[in-house]
């Protein structure tokens, strides 16, 4: 350290032709001896930008030493050297604008390396966007607020995320680049889905599903979340409209939620194997215990059995509408009467006699012994069956098929 800072000295009192070549060798003595090097960068730093130098010298030295600064292999180092650099820069970061926000890309990067991604956004948003030195693009503020955004959601923080969401909203139309606002899409579906507003999450992840620029693999990924997200929203009509879209996705039966999402769209009691086998592959936050002592599944699926319920009786009692969900009959009234009071389920409750009465029509479509949507799944299942048999005979038996045909015309 005591030989840089004596070499450092001279430099600053050397001629300004000496100064440039000078400098860059020192710095590339510091980085290939590795001895010291946090601390010797930060002095070469302090050195560079003394009011010895001057602005015009020290802005090409400050460049060259970003640049060797990102392929700095130690990560521990680039975090300690890069952090002191910052508050070095920051009093005169007008000066070194494009400097400092290049150091604070490289810094950001290690912090990530480190798994550190509080520490990246923190450094993130220190850069700045609104300046008189240079023009800032939207899609270049986009992509800095996108990435302030997804560090804050790694940290399971989705409320300085939306912040940051927010900004880029105002200029989104403005923005030309599609990664960031693909990127963007994921981010609202992520918040959304951190926040349980599960329906608003698996409208936004099924829309990404459908984007042909992403790869077949991460389309699917995105159809299971939104299935997912479907499945544990709160039951009732718009939840049920979410399922039709996700259930007539011909991508569907490629998801290892088909099965559930089947029975659920279908209006089927859920078992307790094929609920535990669906939360093993649930997120922490989807595990979350309610006000009420249960997880949003549990919720899920208990509203979901009600409405399965309703579909197959008239009337029941709160005691056996109990033992089919698998919970005491106080418990089975409370979650029914909920679902009826938010106009999610139609029925009324008749309290003295302890019974539930279901209505017979829900949203204007006949519920009782049949289900119409099962019926157009077997009808269209049917017309194609009759179609394979009749493509079958016209290439097995094609005089034979002829014949017909002539007949019925």
């Amino acid at each position: 350290m005591a030989d840089v800072t004596s070499q450092l000295q001279q430099l600053q009192n050397a001629s300004a032709t000496q100064r440039p070549e000078g400098y860059n060798n020192l710095l590339d003595s510091i980085i290939a001896k590795n001895e010291d090097l946090g601390s010797n960068l930060v002095a070469y730093v302090q050195s560079i930008t003394s009011d010895n130098i001057g602005v015009i010298s020290s802005r090409p030295l400050l460049t060259s030493f970003v640049t060797r600064f990102r392929t700095i292999s130690d990560n521990d180092t680039k975090i300690e050297a890069g952090s002191q650099i910052v508050e070095i820069l920051a009093p005169k970061v007008v000066s070194y604008e494009q400097q400092d926000t290049e150091l604070k890309f490289a810094l950001s990067d290690a912090f990530e390396i480190a798994e550190d991604y509080r520490g990246s956004a923190k450094v993130l948003q220190t850069i700045l966007l609104e300046s008189s030195q240079r023009s800032v693009q939207d899609d270049e503020k986009a992509k800095v607020w996108m990435r302030i955004c997804r560090c804050y959601l790694e940290e399971e923080d989705p409320t300085n995320a939306l912040t940051y969401l927010n900004k880029i909203k105002q200029i989104y139309h403005n923005i030309t680049d599609q990664v960031t606002r693909l990127q963007f899409q994921l981010a609202q579906a992520r918040i959304s889905d951190s926040q349980r507003n599960f329906l608003d999450a698996s409208a936004a992840y099924l829309a990404i599903s459908n984007q042909t620029a992403i790869d077949e693999e991460e389309r699917l990924r995105a159809l299971s979340a939104a299935i997912t997200c479907a499945i544990l929203a709160p039951a009732g009509p718009l939840r049920g409209r979410q399922l039709g879209k996700l259930y007539k996705d011909d991508r569907a039966v490629d998801t290892p939620e088909h099965a559930i999402l089947e029975k659920i769209f279908l209006d089927r009691i859920l078992k307790p194997e094929e609920v535990q086998n669906f939360a093993a592959g649930l997120q922490e936050h989807q595990l979350a215990k309610t006000s009420d002592g249960s997880t949003v599944l549990d919720k899920a699926v208990l509203e979901h059995n009600v409405l399965a319920v309703s579909r197959i009786y008239a009337n029941i009692t709160f005691a056996a509408l109990g033992a089919l969900l698998g919970v005491n009959g106080e418990r089975a009234e409370a979650y029914a009467s909920g679902m009826i009071e938010s106009n999610r389920l139609p029925g009324s409750i008749d309290q003295i006699a302890g019974i539930i009465h279901f209505n017979t029509k829900d949203g204007g479509r006949q519920t009782g012994t049949i289900d119409l949507r099962a019926w157009d799944v077997n009808v269209q299942g049917l017309a194609e069956e009759v179609e394979k048999a009749a493509t079958l005979l016209q290439r097995e038996e094609p005089e034979w098929y002829d014949r017909q045909q002539s007949q019925a015309v």
